[in-house]
């Protein structure tokens, strides 16, 4: 005799369903947690790598200056020069030299140089991707190396300051512009929304230091707005914002508003006379 079950079909499709939804829920549970280390990762991990990084390379700019400056080597043509012949010295590796150097650390105050007071002329440019300076910002506890470039993975990612390549140098006539990022990479350009007119920028170089004064800041402006990094700055998107006369500037510039790279806030100030 047969047995006919009734419903066993339908209860088979309900547990393929409910099979079906938790392997799913599953699914979106991983993917949920992957997202989440991605971005404990990239916002915490990578700031404590970048910062930690950065600081490293302040202590090391500081020591590199605290040492005696290595001896000048003649050029090869120039047989009037009665340098010690006997040096079988350096190349003069540290090639771009953008000040005298520097006969104690920078981080020992009261051992600084004399602050810059008057515009310098300009010197060639330091080697591509390297710090060579130290940016301080008083006001926020901002200490951060100044790095040739704003490549985001050679400069920018380790948490420094990057320096426009064809602005001024530190102290020199025109326009000084660093790039860094707000947020994630050690995030030293974070708070510089909070900068008010009369704090100062402080640029640290071997063997000398420039005060900037901040003067303006720019909320908000296209990405593509050069004109706040010129020698004279000025925006060309809101042209009611900048400066008209010549004269020693800084440019600090990042992202806006925080985690996304819309547009671009901006803070200047000027040689501190």
């Amino acid at each position: 005799m047969r047995v006919v079950v009734q419903g066993g079909g339908r209860r088979g499709r309900r547990a393929g369903l409910a099979g079906v939804l938790w392997a799913g829920a599953e699914l979106a549970v991983t993917v949920g947690v992957v997202v989440l280390l991605l971005v404990v990762h990239q916002v915490w991990w990578t700031n404590r790598q970048a910062l930690a990084a950065a600081r490293e390379e302040v202590r090391e700019l500081e020591r590199d200056w605290a040492l005696p400056p290595p001896p000048d080597r003649p050029d090869s043509g120039d047989s009037g020069d009665s340098g010690d012949s006997g040096d079988s010295g350096d190349s003069g590796g540290s090639g771009p030299a953008v000040v005298p150097e520097a006969s104690a650390s920078l981080s020992a105050g009261p051992s600084v140089p004399a602050r810059g007071t008057a515009p310098r002329a300009s010197a060639a440019p330091p080697v591509r991707e390297s710090a060579y300076g130290v940016l301080r910002i008083p006001r926020l506890g901002v200490v951060v190396p100044v790095a040739q470039g704003v490549d985001k993975r050679a400069v920018l990612d380790k948490g420094y300051a990057g320096h426009y390549p064809g602005t001024a140098q530190p102290g020199a006539q025109g326009n000084f512009a660093l790039a860094g990022h707000r947020n994630t990479h050690g995030e030293p350009f974070r708070y510089i929304n909070r900068l008010r007119a009369g704090d100062e920028l402080i640029v640290d170089v071997r063997g000398q230091r420039y005060t900037y004064v901040v003067g303006r800041t720019l909320a908000q402006t296209s990405e593509r707005d050069t004109g706040v990094i010129a020698p004279v700055p000025r925006s060309t998107v809101r042209p009611e914002y900048g400066y008209d006369e010549p004269g020693a500037y800084i440019t600090l510039t990042t992202c806006t508003p925080e985690y996304t790279s819309t547009y671009r806030l901006v803070v200047w100030g000027t040689l501190k006379g």
